[in-house]
């Protein structure tokens, strides 16, 4: 953990000419710690012990951000500073609200157009040539098999909360065989939940993706995944509209992610400090998991 003083001394340092009136601490993980100067300036520091592979990763993000904003048809968060050094990536807060924060009805009558927006980004992020990404970004496409046994695993965590009438569908998805392996792969967000898409809290207009640090080359079903978790079936084939694949094969796998996905962040919400995302994954449950009819 830094000091204040610390961190109001590295922004001296960087940016000379900006005057600082505050600085808070954000929040702090086991990977990152992070601060906020004056309500608008962002320091993240990585917490990885080893100096060499902290430098690597900041100065890593950093060009990823810088060529993802190039492209991005949506604003991302662009590094105004890095002292690679001490593991920090400086850049100043987007506007907006997280979509994870605005309530569910607001969100769902708006879900179809944050999902358009959503689906032109990916439709951009799965173009770009592998090579362009290549050492920025690493693989991560695990067996679905594997995707299975994970999403079991937090089924027998989350049981006891999960509401009775959904039990046989999870049982049933659990039981099933996955989509098959082999697809064409591409770089991606990798972690396109509502809480990494901003918006403006009255028109949920999207004002921004945040969070690139999961971002690899992936499977191209895996973020659509997240909005069908996330913002349900129309939304995500608003998502799909015009993507330049076979949409149905992308949409089944997509499903199958977003099974997945929600039993996962299910067990996330039970951990202390985290009920927003049990709510959301309460939400999901009938269009993910609807009661099965006799």
């Amino acid at each position: 953990m830094r000091t204040h003083r610390e961190v109001a001394r590295l922004v001296a340092t960087h940016l000379p000419a900006y005057r600082i009136d505050s600085v808070a601490l954000l929040g702090a993980g086991e990977d990152n710690t992070a601060y906020e100067v004056n309500g608008e300036l962002i320091l993240r520091f990585a917490e990885e012990p080893d100096a060499r592979v902290r430098a690597a990763k900041v100065n890593r993000e950093a060009r990823l951000l810088a060529a993802v904003a190039d492209i991005s048809p949506l604003p991302v968060p662009e590094p105004v500073f890095t002292a690679a050094e001490q593991g920090c990536l400086a850049y100043f807060k987007l506007p907006g609200l997280p979509l994870i924060d605005v309530p569910p009805p607001h969100r769902s009558a708006h879900g179809i157009s944050v999902a358009a927006a959503l689906g032109e980004l990916l439709t951009t992020l799965h173009g770009v040539p592998l090579d362009r990404v290549a050492e920025l970004v690493e693989t991560d496409d695990q067996p679905k098999e594997q995707w299975l046994r994970e999403a079991a695993e937090s089924y027998a965590a989350v049981a006891p909360r999960m509401p009775e009438t959904h039990r046989p569908a999870v049982e049933a998805f659990l039981a099933a065989p996955p989509p098959a392996d082999g697809h064409t792969l591409v770089f991606s967000h990798n972690d396109l939940g509502i809480e990494h898409v901003l918006v403006a809290p009255d028109t949920c207009t999207v004002t921004g993706v945040i969070d690139w640090s999961d971002a690899a080359i992936v499977d191209p079903a895996y973020d659509f995944g997240l909005l069908h978790r996330d913002l349900g079936p129309e939304a995500v084939h608003a998502a799909l509209n015009t993507y330049p694949a076979d949409r149905e094969e992308i949409s089944t796998r997509a499903a199958f992610y977003a099974r997945c996905a929600l039993l996962e962040d299910m067990a996330y919400g039970l951990e202390p400090g985290h009920h927003t995302y049990l709510t959301k994954s309460l939400t999901a449950l009938p269009w993910l998991f609807p009661p099965q009819r006799h």
